[in-house]
């Protein structure tokens, strides 16, 4: 098999069993990757889709939805048609055959979490013609897990297909990528993102740009921002309490970092809720060893859940401080968080250049810090303090 394939070439020659009626694409909206999707969309519909993917890409680069798209189509009998109930429980996220393994550990994927990978690829598709594995964080698969995972990918049981994902090739070991299909994301422009959101989800150009600022430039999970009421009033949360440290005492910090905890459980409410789905839809056909099997794999989903939406409020805090840098160095039109502008412009005004890039790697270290499992709230306190710290000196 070929270690690496332009989505422009001719598709694989591995080829799934069983017939496909008529193709509706499920790839048409996979934003700023038009190759991609022409080149997904070609192996669906001619039948000639490989049994493993490695997907490389920036953030942003629409990734998991290609993926997400990809195993649609491939558990769906018409290839992704979108109206069946395969295609249904697909885009809630609720359907057994498709398994999205994020790592377990906090430098990467367990032993215990590949050998009950490998164990599951045997057990016949519970409802679905395939059955799709979704490795989010190929670059994190290393060592024993890796070792023990090698044969399997390699060749996996009949049905069974795994797409991976990483940010760069560099990043993967040689002996994952030699056996995947490789198909290269490109990385899409701020200017384009935006354009892209406002087609695809209908939105002004102000909702897109705070959109993307809010979500690290992911224009994948900037859509899904835009219709999260949770992720929305977290980021107004987030901005609120950044413009009260001026006035804050030690005590008033401590509890805005209390409140920011609140809010910041509110997205995962939505999660909890679509995992409820998946039990109570699982429990008509899922023996309770898999049910036990499902309920651990939802912790481990909340969890990285809860990090992504951690990164949301350090990415917000980002922005925020670089609109008041943008300001500083008079560059207006580089503003994204236009409504709440008259505090940055207040900030920008009685604070230096220095100081909120200062403020700006203490958002960095705090992001790191948290992948070490230290406290959340702990460093969300620390953070609030020395941003306080920096900005407020100069008043």
């Amino acid at each position: 098999m070929s270690a690496e394939t332009s989505p422009s070439l001719a598709p694989p020659a591995h080829t799934q069993p069983g017939a496909v009626a008529e193709i509706i694409p499920p790839f048409d909206t996979l934003t700023g990757q038009p190759l991609v999707a022409r080149f997904l969309s070609s192996a669906v519909e001619n039948h000639k889709t490989s049994h493993a993917y490695l997907f490389i890409g920036p953030i942003g680069a629409g990734k998991n939805e290609a993926a997400a798209a990809l195993a649609k189509a491939l558990i769906c009998r018409n290839g992704g048609c979108g109206k069946c109930d395969d295609c249904i429980r697909a885009a809630r996220k609720t359907h057994p055959d498709i398994k999205i393994v994020d790592p377990e550990g906090a430098q990467g994927y367990v032993a215990e979490q590949i050998r009950e990978l490998i164990h599951d690829t045997n057990l016949a598709p519970i409802q679905a013609q395939n059955k799709v594995y979704i490795i989010t964080r190929a670059d994190q698969l290393s060592g024993a897990p890796a070792n023990a995972f090698l044969k399997t990918l390699e060749e996996p049981p009949a049905r069974v297909i795994f797409i991976l994902l990483a940010r760069t090739k560099d990043s993967v070991l040689d002996t994952i990528i030699s056996r995947c299909q490789v198909i290269v994301f490109r990385a899409i422009p701020e200017v384009e993102a935006v354009t892209l959101l406002m087609d695809h989800s209908r939105v002004t150009l102000k909702e897109a740009r705070i959109a993307l600022a809010s979500t690290g430039g992911s224009a994948y999970k900037a859509k899904g921002f835009l219709v999260s009421s949770a992720a929305r009033t977290l980021r107004i949360k987030v901005m609120e309490a950044i413009e009260q440290l001026g006035d804050a005492d030690p005590l008033e910090i401590i509890t805005l970092a209390r409140d920011l905890l609140i809010y910041l459980k509110q997205p995962l409410d939505e999660v909890k809720v679509e995992q409820e789905k998946q039990l109570a839809e699982g429990g008509e056909f899922l023996s309770k060893g898999a049910l036990s099997a499902l309920e651990r794999s939802q912790k481990r989903q909340l969890t990285m859940r809860e990090r992504e939406t951690l990164g949301e409020v350090f990415n917000v805090m980002r922005s925020w401080l670089r609109d008041c840098l943008a300001l500083k160095v008079g560059r207006t039109d580089d503003v994204v968080n236009v409504d709440f502008l008259y505090n940055i412009e207040k900030t920008a005004a009685n604070t230096t250049e220095a100081a909120l890039v200062r403020s700006i790697l203490a958002v960095d270290e705090a992001e790191v810090q948290i992948q070490y499992n230290v406290s959340v709230q702990s460093a969300i306190e620390a953070l609030l303090f020395k941003i306080r710290k920096e900005l407020v000196r100069y008043v």
